[in-house]
């Protein structure tokens, strides 16, 4: 993984200025410690910081067709490079170097755009033609690497990261209340909001595209599953396992191109496990590190026994990382930071710590088992789904205007009660804010393409809200994408090969959850594979100490961010709420259940922390 940063003058009548190119470039100096380059050509400005995974020696950016009128910007990895290369040296392309982005410019001269869709792996990429003085911006299918963009006097500005284009001297700072609601309402932001107003993410799938002065985004992928009970009779179970298992050794085999080495997190789970598995079948004989948190501190749920189990069964070069509780307020603010939005789950602190280890390991590469439990029916919402399909029961009329109002449909759950919480999250904001963000913010329309839920199945309705709500911009972005590229470590994930995917929409739902057994077929397949005690074990979601424990240490910095003065001086949240909140807390010093409990009081601290980090503002 790379980062990338640029501009473009609509107008063509400015020329780009490179001092604020590289500006933009150092911001990200995280994200590619191993070199730059850059592309300036009049109202045009390209650039990049460079980590280098393959063909380190070469592949030197930008990157150019033969004739050079074909300029390339790129983040991320194209695992299917091999092959699309010799397809391409078979009709006469000539290649410079021996790395995996430059097939793209060779494909972009033969089928300009639709390039995308040769393309299995997870990248951002900026193209430039000149001889149509055309930009094209492309986010992979699942959004595993960022984008972002913004217009501001005339100017196209983009870069993987927000921080970067703040340094455009157009380009304002400015909240956006939305998306703090939608950090709130949902499991975190949804492309294409951003917390800054005018910027926007560019969604996962799609490509944006400035030609003749006109700015247009395109989306060119979805997770389109077919009509409720078309799958249902398309293969048996022994079918499915032999081609899940078939194409998941593929995913992980393309995953495991690189010239460096590659490791992988072990939470103690399914899909760490089954990932690790593989690794070891197709590299028997190589020493793979792995990393793994734990925790020392007996109050908090603590893995090791499995995750050694798994370490220790498949021979693994094992790496420890003890996390306690202190590291969760030291380590906050540089989550904040790279995040670049508030969070309301501490989680994202133990990624860094995994991300700080790899890299001093000299690990630059992480496999990981995301994309599992959105694909396989993994989440107890599925469970849920089953269950209440077997006792229904009507929700209220102001449940139903919600479900509607958000997922096209009347009967479709997801997460929590949106009609009762649309009442208790104004609680949330000032009288100001809530002004500005109207009488539902962002509960008020829907966040994803409601007619990819029409007809479907209930899990494959779940699964695509999970995919477009939790896991490209939340679980990949500010968890995953951000956290690793903190100590510049690309995260790989094989359960969203592009193959493999095309499989899983085929699979019936009867094959993902079994009864109320979860990710049925994944099970099947793990067995020799993964030990029994991993495959047989409950499923439970980790979650991080939050505000209670915060507010304990006394952290003057945390008082001074969360103190009435400052809460009001900001203008965006409700003083009297926030403080009898954590009075509330204090006096009882209770712990909350963050599987039913919102922290408003860590997505209130972690805001301010935003708010002080990028200079935002007040209300």
């Amino acid at each position: 993984m790379c980062g990338i940063a640029g501009f473009i003058d609509l107008s063509g009548r400015h020329p780009a200025d490179a001092n604020v190119l590289a500006a933009m470039l150092d911001k990200i100096w995280h994200r590619g410690p191993d070199g730059t380059g850059t592309y300036i050509n009049g109202p045009v400005a390209m650039g990049m910081r460079r980590l280098s995974i393959i063909d380190a020696q070469g592949s030197a950016q930008p990157l150019f067709n033969e004739s050079g009128d074909i300029i390339l910007v790129g983040n991320g990895e194209i695992f299917n490079y091999r092959e699309l290369r010799q397809q391409l040296q078979a009709r006469g392309h000539c290649f410079k170097t021996e790395g995996d982005l430059e097939v793209v410019v060779h494909l972009y001269e033969e089928m300009g755009t639709s390039f995308v869709h040769q393309l299995n792996g997870q990248f951002s990429l900026a193209l430039f033609d000149k001889r149509t003085q055309a930009l094209h911006i492309v986010r992979d299918h699942f959004g595993i690497t960022p984008v972002h963009y913004g217009v501001f006097d005339g100017v196209l500005v983009f870069a993987s990261e927000i921080k970067a284009m703040l340094c455009h001297p157009a380009v304002p700072r400015r909240v956006d209340l939305a998306g703090l609601d939608q950090i709130l309402c949902f499991p975190g932001l949804t492309s294409p909001r951003s917390m800054f107003k005018g910027i926007s993410a560019l969604p996962p799938g799609h490509c944006l595209s400035v030609t003749n002065q006109k700015v247009t985004a395109t989306r060119y992928w979805d997770l389109n599953y077919p009509a409720d009970g078309v799958a249902e009779n398309v293969m048996t179970e022994d079918e499915a396992v032999e081609e899940f298992s078939y194409r998941f050794k593929n995913a992980v085999a393309l995953r495991l191109r690189a010239d460096t080495p590659v490791g992988v997190y072990l939470s103690g789970g399914l899909d760490s496990s089954i990932v690790a598995a593989v690794m070891r079948e197709l590299q028997p004989d190589r020493s793979i590190p792995s990393f793994s948190i734990t925790f020392p501190d007996s109050t908090l749920i603590d893995e090791r026994k499995y995750q050694r189990l798994v370490a220790q069964t498949l021979k693994f070069d094992h790496h420890e990382i003890a996390f306690s509780r202190e590291q969760i307020a030291s380590r906050l603010r540089d989550s904040v930071w790279h995040s670049e939005c508030p969070i309301k789950e501490t989680y994202n602190t133990c990624t860094m710590a995994l991300a700080e280890a790899a890299r001093a390991s000299g690990v630059p590469v992480v496999l990981g088992g995301e994309g599992a439990d959105e694909l396989l029916g993994g989440y107890p919402g599925y469970r849920f789904d089953q269950f209440a399909a077997s006792n229904p029961s009507m929700a209220s009329p102001e449940e139903q205007v919600a479900n509607q109002r958000l997922w096209g449909a009347p009967d479709i759950r997801y997460e929590r009660q949106y009609g009762q919480f649309s009442q208790w999250r104004r609680n949330l904001f000032s009288a100001d804010a809530l002004h500005e963000l109207g009488e539902q913010g962002c509960l008020g329309a829907p966040i994803l393409d409601i007619e990819q839920l029409k007809g479907r199945h209930r899990l494959h309705q779940r699964s695509y809200i999970d995919v477009k709500a939790r896991l490209g911009d939340h679980l990949l972005g500010d968890h995953g994408d951000r956290m690793n590229m903190a100590y510049s470590i690309e995260g790989r994930y094989p359960f969203l090969d592009r193959s493999l995917c095309d499989f899983l929409i085929k699979v019936p739902p009867s094959l993902k959850l079994r009864g109320l057994e979860e990710k049925y077929l994944l099970k099947q397949a793990a067995k020799g594979l993964v030990p029994e005690r991993i495959l047989n074990r409950e499923k439970f979601g980790f979650r991080a100490p939050g505000s209670p424990y915060l507010l304990s240490l006394n952290e003057p910095w945390i008082e001074e961010l969360l103190a009435p003065e400052t809460l009001k001086r900001q203008g965006y949240l409700n003083v009297e709420w926030i403080t009898r909140m954590i009075d509330d807390s204090r006096k009882t010093g209770r712990t909350l259940n963050p599987h039913i409990e919102d922290d408003a009081v860590l997505l209130a601290l972690t805001f301010g922390i935003f708010l002080d980090l990028f200079d935002m503002p007040n209300l």
